[in-house]
């Protein structure tokens, strides 16, 4: 038997536990053209909540009673596919469960960084840093002495982002929840600034006294009140990328706030969505970079691992809680 984590019931808002179900499935006959994966690392990312809402965001919802879709890691353990080996560690869409009978397109990559753990493949090797990478150099296109703010600063697509921009040559500011990820972007990640938001009180005027030449690039993962003090501060020619929306809640009603077409026109700056699976085709660069990076001791990473299947079900909610000191990722 196959044990799989299944949508159980359409969320509002962000999944809890009750809305998954942990079932056991016989195990499918491997048909011509396919391989079996036994997986051993599931991802959990914020995405995953745009993934089972009642709307269409950018990719089809889960359906109800289906297996979670998610990033893993696993190794092949039956191939009836020609060119895919028994033993080939893999990257790809595998989803929350024990084994993944499926065929190569469901791949994202092999996994060829045999000295570094398997797992970074699903952060920063992975769409973690692939994400804060590419969006950062393609639409933030950061120049030395330049002035970078990022919101989520210590997780796993955030601390990425500040590490890479100061291996560029900008002065980074970190935004994030807690003292103690406040001190993880400092003493960990190495951000020249950070600020806590839950009690910074105002966050403008810590804002400006962390910048106070202003804010050249504004990497965004949250949207909502902490964009909102960013936006008055961005210089002239500024570039925004937004990756994430963390403080919407739901997507119905829409949620309002300060215009910022008049930051955008004052200060011809401009604001520019990222979604990683635009840019499949730039993913082995990214991680051939970032791999360098991690094996030079230049870009460091934290793992928050959870052990087992039982896991899944309240780890998105728990990623929202902000329980996670890194990556979330579970180990089966």
């Amino acid at each position: 038997m196959n044990r799989r984590v299944i949508l159980a019931s359409r969320p509002t808002g962000v999944a809890q536990a009750e809305n998954f179900a942990i079932i056991d499935a016989p195990h499918e006959p491997l048909a011509p053209g396919q391989i079996r994966v036994r997986n051993r690392f599931l991802s959990v990312e914020p995405a995953l909540r745009g993934w089972i809402a009642d709307q269409v965001i950018y990719s089809a919802p889960v359906a109800i009673g289906s297996v979670m879709r998610a990033l893993a890691v696993g190794d092949i353990i039956e191939s009836q596919a020609e060119g895919w080996a028994v033993g080939e560690t893999l990257c790809g869409w595998f989803g929350w469960q024990d084994e993944a009978t499926v065929t190569p397109d469901a791949v994202l990559r092999r996994v060829a960084e045999t000295d570094l753990s398997p797992s970074l493949a699903l952060g920063v090797l992975g769409i973690n840093g692939v994400t804060a990478y590419l969006a950062l150099t393609g639409i933030g296109q950061p120049k030395a002495g330049e002035i970078v703010v990022v919101s989520t600063a210590a997780g796993g697509v955030g601390s990425a982002v500040g590490q890479i921009a100061a291996l560029l040559g900008c002065r980074t500011v970190g935004i994030a929840g807690g003292p103690g990820k406040v001190a993880q972007c400092l003493d960990e990640f190495g951000y020249d600034a950070a600020i806590d938001y839950q009690s910074a009180g105002a966050l403008g005027p810590a804002l400006a006294a962390a910048c106070p030449d202003g804010i050249d690039i504004y990497y965004d993962n949250t949207s909502g009140a902490i964009s909102d003090a960013v936006f008055p501060m961005l210089n002239i020619g500024a570039r925004v990328v937004i990756c994430g929306t963390a403080s919407i809640a739901q997507w119905d009603p829409w949620p309002q706030g300060p215009r910022v077409e008049r930051h955008l026109l004052v200060k011809r700056a401009r604001i520019q969505g990222f979604v990683v699976f635009d840019h499949l085709h730039a993913w082995t660069m990214a991680v051939d970079r970032l791999a360098q990076w991690v094996r030079e001791g230049k870009l460091r990473y934290r793992e928050d691992i959870l052990e087992g299947l039982e896991s899944c079900p309240d780890a998105l909610a728990g990623l929202y809680r902000g329980e996670n000191r890194g990556k979330r990722i579970i180990r089966i």
